[in-house]
């Protein structure tokens, strides 16, 4: 089982105290270090390099998205989980875009925020229907549009895939409606994230999105 290393930023103890309680219970995963704002998370990731990152947004010096995009820019391999109170289109949709692969409220169970943790550490983050067009919708009125041309072609059926995704569904629901394997789905979202060099579904979107191969629905 391979280790999962995370840094915890909040600007409330009692929550890095709670949520290192919470995930330290899974075997495979350990709380390296803690940060209580946007600048000190820039300096633990720098020197703990960590595989995940949980992160609040309401914080005093940096706030969670302007730390959230540096450690995307800085560090590319490190993901983002957002775990906060807040969710309103105004930060759900800017952590996104800012790279965070994933995004749970603090009132989620134990068992959810772990699972989040492994899913984010997975590249395998999933977006319901409404935050995926919230998503869209987003990327699409706040940031020029990028030419679809820039990208490298997708296959037929990555074409499916993109589409779907930009539906909300998950692995499992791809490949139930796709007729395939779900491992067969995974292959092809991680040649999409080859090809157009990125890190995760989220980002996939964000993406396409801005080259308009998806639109909200």
């Amino acid at each position: 089982m391979q280790e999962i290393r995370v840094v915890i930023v909040d600007d409330d103890p009692l929550v890095r105290s709670a949520l290192s309680h919470f995930v330290s219970r899974a075997p495979e995963i350990t709380v390296v270090a803690q940060a209580e704002d946007g600048l000190e998370a820039l300096t633990t990731v720098e020197r703990e390099k960590p595989d995940v990152v949980m992160m609040d947004v309401q914080m005093p010096e940096m706030n969670g998205i302007e730390a959230t995009a540096a450690i995307a820019e800085r560090w590319p391999d490190v993901r983002i989980l957002a775990v906060t109170t807040l969710d309103g289109s105004d930060t759900v949709l800017p952590m996104l875009s800012a790279g965070a692969s994933g995004y749970l409220l603090k009132d989620s169970s134990a068992e959810e925020i772990v699972t989040g943790v492994r899913e984010v550490f997975a590249g395998a983050s999933s977006l319901s229907p409404r935050i995926a067009s919230m998503l869209i919708r987003h990327v699409r009125s706040t940031t020029p549009a990028a030419a679809a041309e820039t990208l490298e072609p997708l296959t037929e059926r990555e074409e499916e895939v993109l589409q779907c995704l930009a539906k909300g569904m998950s692995n499992a629901e791809i490949a139930k409606a796709l007729i395939v394997s779900e491992g067969t789905v995974k292959a092809h979202l991680g040649r999409m994230m080859s090809k157009w060099h990125l890190r995760d579904r989220v980002q996939i979107l964000v993406t396409a999105a801005h080259a308009g191969l998806v639109t909200f629905r």
